[in-house]
């Protein structure tokens, strides 16, 4: 595994929920047909908030907008809203929200024998090696990437 340490640059924007108003939309629960559409499909329609659905732990919970493709390979681009829970432990192979030397990031957790890294997933980037002279803190898990237009 090559390991180069880049600089890291804030590429998140933070937002807290605001629970004031919960919105509830139109949602289609038996789904909706990506190939060729059945005219004898009943439509169905209930209510849906996103913010209820979406969020477990209410306190815990921050959105955050990406900036950078560092994670599009899994599924995480430029523009996508992420759903982070704070109350979750980092546990391997999880991506995760951290803060690295001043400036925050999201990339998957990765322990190996020879200590923890951070890994994008694009190959244009390379893993980042946790060293001791780095200050790591890991600020949350990534529960759900709402995606971008």
């Amino acid at each position: 595994m090559r390991v180069k340490k880049l600089p890291v640059e804030n590429t998140l924007t933070f937002f807290t929920p605001d629970w004031t108003q919960s919105v509830e939309r139109p949602f289609v629960a038996g789904g909706i047909a990506a190939g060729f559409p059945s005219p004898a499909d009943d439509f169905s329609e209930l209510r849906i908030s996103l913010d209820q659905t979406l969020v477990k732990h209410k306190e815990a919970t921050f959105y955050a907008k990406v900036k950078g493709n560092s994670m599009i390979d899994a599924g995480i681009q430029d523009g996508d809203i992420l759903v982070i829970d704070r109350s979750l432990e980092p546990a391997n192979n999880k991506i995760a929200v951290c803060y690295l030397d001043g400036a925050f990031t999201v990339k998957r957790i990765l322990f190996q024998k020879d200590g923890l890294y951070l890994m994008p997933e694009n190959s244009n980037f390379s893993p980042i090696k946790i060293t001791e002279e780095n200050e790591l803190i890991v600020w949350g898990i990534v529960t759900y990437v709402i995606k971008g237009v």
